[in-house]
C-alpha cells in the first residue's frame, strides 16, 4: 500500500522572514537583493532594487558593472536622507549585505537587520516577487548597449512601476499613490552623521 505524502507549506522558518516579522507601516521594513543581467557584449550588469515592503514602492533601482558593500552603503545613505530611516532592512546573506561596513553603520544609525535563512528566498518574499516581475517585464525584453542605457531604461521602468502599476494588495492603487495616503513616521536623527532625515520626503517629487 502506497501512502500519499502531504505537501508542506513553507512559510519561512526564521524570525526574520516576512511571515514572522510582518511589515506594519511605511518605512517599517525595507528589503533589497541583487538582480543580475548583462549588456549586449556579455559584460555583467548588477541591479540593486530597494523596496518599502509596506507601500511596495521601489525606492531606487541602481545599476552598475559591480557593486560592493561600500556602494550599497552609499545608496542607503542617499535614501535615508530623502526618504527617512527604516526600522528594519531585510536581505539574504550576500557578502555585500553582511559586510562589517554595512552592519556596523546600520547599527550605529539604529536600523535593525533581518537576514533570512540561507537557501530560503521565500523568507524575503517581497524582494523575490518584485525581482521576478522586474525580470519578466523588463530585463527579458530589453537589450542594453551600455550601463548608461540600462540606468535610463530601468529608471523609466521604476517610475512607471511606482506611479502606474496597480497592486491588488494595495486595493489596486499604484505604490506611490498608496504611499501618499500613509501616515508618515516622525523625523529621525542619524546617529552616524547627525543629520535629520525627513521621513515625509519622497523620492519621485
Amino acid at each position: 500500500m502506497v501512502v500519499k505524502q502531504r505537501k508542506k507549506r513553507r512559510l519561512g522558518s526564521s524570525d526574520n522572514s516576512v511571515v514572522r516579522r510582518k511589515v506594519e507601516h511605511i518605512n517599517h521594513v525595507w528589503s533589497y537583493d541583487f538582480v543580475m543581467d548583462q549588456t549586449e557584449n556579455g559584460r555583467r550588469l548588477k541591479f540593486l532594487p530597494v523596496l518599502d515592503e509596506y507601500t511596495r514602492e521601489c525606492l531606487t533601482l541602481e545599476v552598475a558593472r559591480n557593486m560592493k558593500a561600500k556602494d550599497v552603503k552609499e545608496v542607503l545613505e542617499h535614501l535615508f536622507i530623502v526618504r527617512g530611516v527604516p526600522e528594519y532592512i531585510r536581505s539574504d546573506n550576500g557578502s555585500e549585505f553582511i559586510a562589517d561596513v554595512i552592519k556596523a553603520w546600520l547599527a550605529d544609525i539604529g536600523v535593525k537587520t533581518l537576514y533570512i535563512e540561507p537557501g530560503s528566498p521565500w523568507e524575503n518574499a517581497y524582494s523575490e516577487s518584485f525581482n521576478s516581475r522586474f525580470r519578466d517585464e523588463f530585463l527579458n525584453r530589453e537589450w542594453f548597449g551600455s550601463v548608461f542605457e540600462a540606468r535610463v531604461l530601468s529608471g523609466d521602468w521604476r517610475l512607471d512601476y511606482n506611479h502606474h502599476r496597480p497592486h491588488s494588495s494595495l486595493d489596486y492603487m499604484p505604490p506611490a499613490a498608496f504611499a501618499a495616503t500613509c501616515v508618515q513616521p516622525g523625523s529621525a536623527e542619524c546617529k552616524g552623521c547627525g543629520r535629520t532625515f525627513r521621513s515625509a520626503s519622497r523620492m519621485d517629487r
